[in-house]
C-alpha cells in the first residue's frame, strides 16, 4: 500500500468524526478500497472507538458549540489551531499565543487527548473531551473505602485536608488511585451527593469566626507594666529568619467566658509545642512559675528568647528572664501576626481544646498527650518531618 501523508489521515479522521461513513470517507480522501485494513488502523491510531456497519460511532451527538455552555473549555476552532500548529512544528508556547491561552492549557490538552500514534487530532480530541465531561463519574473516595477510613483516622487526630492530601501524595507518588486532593476531601464533607466521609468530621475543620472579634483596649496600668520591657522591634534578625533554633513564641488559649486557660509555647524553627498547665487563675506569678518549670528542662542553646502577647499574664517577665537567662520580647498591641507560629499552633490545638469549653478539666497528663499528638504530626514547613523529629535532631547536636 502507498504511504499516505499525514494530511490525508487527518482528513479521513475529520470526515469520520463528522458522521461520514468510513467507506465513503476512504473514497473522499483518495485512498484505495483494497487498502481498507490500513485505513482502519489510521482510525484506531487516532484514538477513535470501534466502527460498525460502516458508520462512525465516535460522536454520540453532532459536534456543536457545546463549549459555549462551559466557557473555559477549548473550542473546536482552538483545537484545530493546536493541530495545525503541531503539524507545522510550532512550539507549545507559540500555539498558546496563537489561540490566546496559557502554555499549560495547551500542554494538558495535548497530553490528555493525543492519539496512540502520537498525533493530535482536533475532532477526536474535541469529541473525547465532550464525552469525558458528560459521563457520570463515581467519586474516587466512593470507590476506595479503605482510603476513606485512612482520611477519617487522620482527621480524628486533627489533620487538615491539605496535610492529608500532601501525605497521600508522598506515600503513593505513582499511584493516583490512593491519592486525593484537599478539595476532594472538602467536597466529601460538604457536598451532599459526595458525602462518603463521616459528616461529623466537618466540625473539626475550622474554628474561624464569622466576624472579627473586638479585642478592646489594654487594661489600665498595663502600659506602665511593660514600660521597660523589650519590644519585638528590638528582637535580633536571627529570630525572624528561623535560621537559629531556640526562639519561642507564647500565648494563652482561653476557655469558656475566659475563666480557664492553657499556656502555649512553640519553638519557631521546629514548631515544637509545650503546653503550660494552668488550672487555677492565670496570674503573672503562676504563669511565670509554670513557664520556668517547663523550659528549664531544655538546654540553654534551645531557650534563646521568648516572644509573648502584651497581656497581663506575663507581667512577671523579669523573673522569667532571670531564671531562664532568655530575653522576653513583647509584640505590639493587637498584632497577632507578629507571633504567626504561635497563632497557627493555637488554631491547631483548638481541635482538642475546643472553644467554649472549660479547659480547667485538662490535667497535666492530658496536656502532655495533646502536645505529643501535635508534635508527632508531619509539617509541610519541615519537609514533612515532625516537630519531635526536628527537636531531637537539635538535641543531638552539641
Amino acid at each position: 500500500m502507498a504511504r499516505y501523508p499525514q494530511s490525508v489521515r487527518d482528513e479521513f479522521v475529520d470526515l469520520v468524526c463528522g458522521g461520514t461513513a468510513a467507506r465513503v470517507a476512504i473514497g473522499k480522501v483518495g485512498a484505495s478500497m483494497s487498502s481498507h485494513a490500513s485505513v482502519w488502523k489510521w482510525w484506531r491510531d487516532a484514538g477513535g472507538v470501534k466502527l460498525g456497519n460502516g458508520r462512525s460511532h465516535a460522536v454520540a451527538d453532532p459536534v456543536v458549540d457545546w463549549e459555549e455552555k462551559f466557557g473555559r473549555s477549548l473550542t473546536i476552532d482552538e483545537r484545530v489551531e493546536i493541530q495545525a500548529g503541531l503539524r507545522q512544528g510550532c512550539t507549545q508556547r507559540q500555539i498558546a499565543a496563537r489561540i490566546g491561552r496559557s502554555q499549560s492549557v495547551v500542554c494538558r490538552e495535548i497530553g490528555r487527548n493525543r492519539g496512540p500514534d502520537g498525533q493530535y487530532y482536533a475532532t477526536v480530541a474535541h469529541t473525547r473531551a465532550h464525552h469525558n465531561r458528560r459521563r457520570p463519574k463515581q467519586p474516587k473516595l466512593e470507590k476506595n473505602p479503605e482510603l476513606c477510613r485512612r482520611i477519617e483516622a487522620w482527621m480524628d487526630d486533627g489533620w487538615s485536608p491539605k496535610l492529608i492530601a500532601d501525605m497521600l501524595a508522598r506515600d503513593a507518588p505513582d499511584d493516583h488511585t490512593c491519592r486525593v486532593s484537599h478539595e476532594t476531601i472538602y467536597r466529601a464533607l460538604y457536598v451532599q451527593s459526595r458525602g462518603v466521609l463521616r459528616q461529623d468530621l466537618a466540625r473539626q475543620l475550622s474554628t474561624s469566626r464569622t466576624h472579627r472579634k473586638h479585642r478592646g483596649t489594654s487594661p489600665r496600668g498595663l502600659k506602665a507594666t511593660y514600660k521597660d520591657a523589650l519590644k519585638i522591634s528590638e528582637r535580633p534578625a536571627e529570630v525572624a529568619d528561623r535560621a537559629v533554633p531556640g526562639h519561642w513564641e507564647g500565648d494563652l488559649i482561653k476557655g469558656a467566658d475566659g475563666r480557664s486557660q492553657v499556656g502555649t509555647l512553640v519553638e519557631r524553627s521546629t514548631r515544637f509545642v509545650i503546653l503550660l498547665h494552668l488550672p487555677e487563675r492565670a496570674t503573672a506569678d503562676v504563669v511565670a512559675a509554670e513557664m520556668i518549670a517547663q523550659m528549664s528542662q531544655l538546654p540553654s542553646h534551645l531557650r534563646r528568647s521568648i516572644t509573648w502577647d502584651r497581656g497581663a499574664e506575663l507581667a512577671a517577665y523579669d523573673t522569667v528572664q532571670l531564671d531562664l537567662q532568655a530575653p522576653v520580647y513583647f509584640a505590639d498591641p493587637h498584632s497577632p501576626w507578629q507571633r504567626g507560629s504561635n497563632e497557627n499552633t493555637n488554631r491547631l490545638l483548638r481541635h482538642w481544646l475546643t472553644k467554649g469549653t472549660d479547659l480547667s478539666g485538662y490535667s497535666a497528663d492530658d496536656l502532655a498527650i495533646i502536645a505529643a499528638k501535635l508534635n508527632s504530626r508531619p509539617r509541610p514547613t519541615l519537609d514533612y518531618r515532625t516537630p519531635a523529629q526536628a527537636l531531637n535532631d537539635l538535641l543531638a547536636t552539641p
